[in-house]
């Protein structure tokens, strides 16, 4: 028996360095780092993507936006998130929910959750109530623990037209 559905898994890490804000699903929020990165460095939309390619067996973030190409430098996630979601409809997929977790002592993300799952699920043309953000702390432990960087993780499903 086949079935036309798909789990993909994604994760994606960033290290802190000066500056005065952090990109997490599109969102610029005010913070006394950013994060050392080649494009914008939003860990909540290159883990979505790596689940969503992961999910339909299309590689993942780097395949499609290498670090090496200079017009990656800078650039918005969300034309990722964009670009991901054409690739997976033209394969017949539809996107049946995102999951993710945001792993960071600081920022919080309370106030700037809402407007992160809009944009996500504007980005992917799907309803708002199949996009959940999550946020959590590592209580002290480890890289985030130590303040040295931030990291999500994803879980999509995807479904395939018979």
């Amino acid at each position: 028996m086949t079935t036309g559905l798909r789990v993909g898994q994604g994760y994606d890490v960033h290290a802190w360095e000066a500056g005065d804000h952090v990109m997490l699903g599109g969102v610029r929020i005010p913070y006394s780092q950013g994060v050392r990165a080649h494009s914008d460095g939003d860990v909540l939309l290159h883990a979505i993507c790596d689940a969503l390619l992961g999910a339909a067996a299309l590689g993942d973030i780097g395949m499609h936006f290498s670090d090496k190409d200079p017009q990656w430098r800078g650039a918005d996630s969300r034309k990722f998130v964009k670009h991901i979601h054409g690739l997976l409809a033209a394969q017949g997929f539809d996107i049946v929910n995102v999951d993710a977790t945001v792993l960071a002592d600081e920022p919080r993300l309370g106030k700037h959750r809402q407007t992160m799952r809009e944009y996500i699920a504007a980005d992917l043309g799907m309803p708002l109530d199949r996009v959940n953000v999550k946020a959590t702390t590592s209580e002290g432990l480890g890289f985030i623990g130590r303040s040295e960087g931030l990291a999500c993780h994803a879980i999509v499903l995807l479904e395939r037209a018979s």
